[in-house]
């Protein structure tokens, strides 16, 4: 199984989505600082994730959510659930 999830950042009160295939390991690689991207932003919390049976699928959701280019849209989609 493959996810797609959520990020936010308090620091930089950003949004961050990405895909993986293992969520908990991926969060704390985020928050470990070795993530160019995210490094400044930490902690990241999880604030969102779905589950998809293919890498294919959670990565195209994930390019899906990064289309909207809308943080407005983001917590729509994080209040929903």
């Amino acid at each position: 199984m493959y996810y797609t999830y959520i990020l936010w950042s308090e620091t930089l009160l950003k949004f961050y989505v990405g895909s993986t295939q293992d969520l908990e390991a991926r969060v704390a690689y985020h928050n470990s600082g070795n993530v160019k991207f995210t490094s400044t932003g930490t902690p990241w919390i999880l604030v969102y994730h779905e589950l998809h049976e293919t890498r294919s699928d959670a990565t195209k959701r994930e390019r899906q959510i990064k289309a909207w280019k809308s943080s407005a849209a983001i917590r729509r989609l994080i209040e929903s659930e």
